[in-house]
């Protein structure tokens, strides 16, 4: 009793010991490694106790209850919980566990069978079963705070407990030990640890209301962008945009050696064509953030720290973009992408931001020719952005998604022949990343020549835009640069209209606005805006309200009115067609189904059980092993394989049905769902 008497007296300096452990914990968990737990705590002590602070305030609820101990252990399972979470999520993919991703703790089961192995949902479900029952019978019978507990003063020194942290907090921004912005979420979370940069990305998203912000105040900007000319009237070309995934030069870092020039062609265009340095909103990843400044003129600075608007305000609206604002001038907007469908969950946002058609890797007859780490070269990208041009009479907006040079970059050497060497990082293991991302860069550069020459020859006006997403995840600093900026790749503007030559340098949320501005389109609040506005005064204070109308306010720029629907996207440009289905073999029962549009992504499906199915040809599918009866039902249907992720075979039903009867194949009409 009288250790328990003491232990009371002292409990705050016990609690506040227990939460630096608590906090290591989490951090060891999220990190993968105790080590690189004690460097971040040594390294950085005064985050790391801004971050036990902030555990110890969350646990200062305790102090309301007589369960005092039953309750501390709640919120202490609460954040190794979410420790946990993260450290599995960083185990499938590079971005951590952020607000926009709280849906997936609805789903607990769904998401263990995502990112865990079978045996590792099976021990989860225990380790979950055993928390709860342990916790049902701390509660029981675990040790209560005998003493009446005195509310008057309990509550109001919480109180001000929550509010010295939050002092603290505002302290800590201004001092520059933490930030509110993070040009890179994962290298955020490993520099303001776990804790704070979670919960600011819960509570910091979308733009915040301007303090001038009215429908005069919309009108006044406006009025400012009333000298641009109308619109001009006639053929319009063909505006294609090619992201390219951690494309920019690698000889200016000072410390590399390199064998050759890896972007010969890349740089023999900037020489040829407009050009210039590419400001991006991100460093090492954030591929969406770029490509959502691209394609709406918007500026990610105004929203919350590390937010993607693809997993926040585009879930839920529309938004200006350059395919809705050129739809309206008769164009047909399409995007592609070497990836899953799914990926940043693309295949939902598009429809919200104009797209008509959608080609992702799943339709592509060629994405099994993948380069070592399994991402799908970008060579295959000329054929589909050929056949987005050709399947319309109309002019076309394609904007496409290269992979090819997505890390994580490899620290053994995986090429056998590389074609071009590099030296002179500090380790061998950074010299073989290095050497890897080079020859990467340098294919794409490959395949930025061969689409370039297609172009070329096509009949039609072309503009193409290339630029880099953003840098790729070496551990770059500025020193390490001779430009001296970490958040800048580089761009060219190729055509083959004849256009002047105009070298400057631009962010992404200004590119659009160019691009249209260089072939006389006017249109759109945004683009018109910076067609008008960029480079004077008040230039970025009237852009944070303007988008912030577009999106989150009243809309005064629309007159209050909503004019973008969502679109009818369709999943690939053709159809798939079930044209025969024949015997070729009655001893193992082996089928040929044919057909067109095949990719390796079709799967047969028969009698509502998915099927082995084997990839012959865009005309072929194979099928082995049953015999097939009277009433038997079969459809293909293109659905994700990635082995990361559970195949949604509904969301991407693009299937044709045909049923067995009298010894012969019905075919019936095609089908959008089961």
């Amino acid at each position: 009793m009288k250790l328990s008497k003491f232990c009371n007296k002292i409990s705050l300096i016990l609690q506040a010991m227990w939460c630096v452990v608590l906090y290591f914990i989490i951090e060891a968990i999220s990190r993968h490694s105790f080590g690189e737990a004690w460097e971040y705590m040594t390294g950085r002590p005064l985050v790391f106790a801004y971050n036990t602070a902030f555990i110890f305030t969350t646990m200062l609820i305790v102090y309301l209850f007589h369960r005092r101990f039953f309750w501390r252990v709640v919120v202490s399972v609460f954040w190794l919980f979410l420790g946990a979470v993260n450290g599995i999520l960083l185990m499938n993919r590079v971005t951590p566990f952020t607000g926009p991703d709280l849906h997936i703790l609805g789903d607990g089961i769904e998401m263990m069978e995502k990112y865990l192995p079978a045996w590792g949902v099976v021990v989860g479900c225990i380790v979950i079963g055993a928390v709860l029952l342990g916790l049902l019978i701390l509660f029981i019978k675990g040790p209560k705070y005998k003493e009446k507990i005195r509310y008057r003063y309990v509550v109001p020194l919480i109180i001000v407990g929550v509010l010295a942290f939050g002092g603290v907090t505002q302290l800590a921004l201004e001092k520059r030990v933490l930030s509110n912005y993070f040009g890179n979420i994962a290298f955020a979370y490993e520099d303001y640890g776990y804790p704070y940069c979670l919960v600011t990305t819960i509570f910091n998203t979308g733009i915040g209301c301007p303090r001038d912000y009215s429908d005069e105040e919309v009108k006044r900007i406006q009025k400012t962008e009333e000298n641009l000319p109308e619109t001009k009237e006639g053929d319009y070309p063909n505006i294609l945009f090619l992201q390219l995934e951690s494309f920019f030069d690698p000889t200016l870092v000072k410390y590399l050696e390199i064998s050759e020039d890896p972007i010969p062609t890349f740089r023999k265009l900037m020489e040829e064509y407009s050009s210039g340095y590419f400001k991006v909103p991100s460093v090492g990843a954030g591929t969406a953030n770029t490509e959502f400044e691209c394609i709406t003129g918007m500026s990610l600075h105004y929203f919350g720290p590390g937010e993607y608007p693809y997993k926040s305000i585009l879930t839920e609206t529309t938004c200006e973009s350059a395919p809705y604002i050129l739809k309206e001038l008769g164009y047909s907007t399409h995007a592609v992408h070497n990836h899953e469908a799914n990926f940043y969950g693309r295949r939902t946002i598009f429809p919200n931001l104009g797209f008509d058609t959608f080609t992702s890797e799943e339709y592509m007859p060629e994405e099994n020719l993948t380069n070592p780490l399994g991402w799908v070269k970008d060579s295959i990208l000329t054929d589909e952005i050929m056949k987005c041009l050709e399947s319309t009479e109309e002019p076309d907006y394609v904007y496409t998604i290269s992979v090819q040079g997505h890390g994580d970059y490899p620290e053994e050497p995986l090429i056998e022949e590389p074609e071009i060497t590099v030296s002179g990082a500090s380790t061998e293991e950074s010299n073989n990343q290095w050497e890897y991302y080079v020859n990467q860069i340098h294919e794409m550069d490959e395949f930025v020549r061969q689409l370039t020459e297609t172009l070329a020859d096509y009949p039609e006006d072309v503009i193409l835009v290339m630029y880099g997403d953003h840098l790729p995840t070496m551990g770059l600093t500025v020193e390490d640069l001779e430009n001296k900026y970490l958040f800048q790749t580089e761009y060219v503007i190729w055509d083959n209209m004849g256009l002047a030559k105009k070298d400057e340098n631009l962010a992404s949320y200004q590119i659009a606005a160019e691009v249209l501005d260089r072939v006389g389109i006017h249109e759109g609040e945004i683009f018109r805006y910076h067609q008008a506005r960029r480079s004077t005064k008040n230039y970025q204070v009237d852009l944070e309200t303007l988008q912030y109308d577009l999106l989150y306010g009243e809309k005064y720029a629309y007159d209050g009115e909503k004019p973008f629907t969502r679109t009818k996207m369709k999943l690939g440009l053709y159809d798939v067609t079930l044209d025969s289905i024949r015997l070729v073999s009655d001893t193992d029962y082996t089928y040929y189904i044919q057909g067109t549009n095949f990719t390796p992504s079709c799967q047969i499906k028969l009698n509502g059980e998915w099927y082995d199915t084997v990839y012959i040809s865009p005309t072929t599918l194979v099928i082995t092993g049953t015999e097939l009866d009277d009433f038997d039902r079969l459809s293909v249907v293109v659905r994700s394989n990635s082995s990361t992720r559970k195949a949604l075979s509904k969301s991407y039903d693009r299937a044709v049905y045909a049923l067995y009867e009298s010894n012969q194949w019905k075919l019936t009409p095609k089908d959008e769902g089961e």
